[in-house]
């Protein structure tokens, strides 16, 4: 069960990756006044399916607690300034 709850976080982690390049892809369209509604859908449909995998997730037995948004935006500040093992030592 373990490898079920690391594939589905390794999923989980790729998809957020994926959705934080599309939505820097519609803001750059909506910058340059472009159509975004595609891209906008797709975003939409990624949103889904990371709902739907951290579903599988828990259902798996996965129990830690998933950053936030705000948590992750602090963690990657942390990361540029000081690197990443001492961001680790500070948590």
């Amino acid at each position: 069960m373990d490898n079920r709850i690391n594939e589905i976080r390794r999923k989980i982690s790729a998809l957020r990756s994926e959705i934080v390049d599309l939505e820097a892809s519609v803001r750059d369209l909506i910058t340059r006044d472009q159509d975004c509604s595609e891209s906008a859908h797709a975003l939409l449909g990624m949103r889904v399916e990371l709902k739907r995998l951290i579903g599988d997730w828990k259902a798996a037995g996965g129990g830690d607690l998933l950053p936030d948004i705000r948590e992750r935006v602090d963690l990657r500040s942390v990361k540029k300034n000081v690197g990443l093992k001492q961001a680790v030592a500070r948590r």
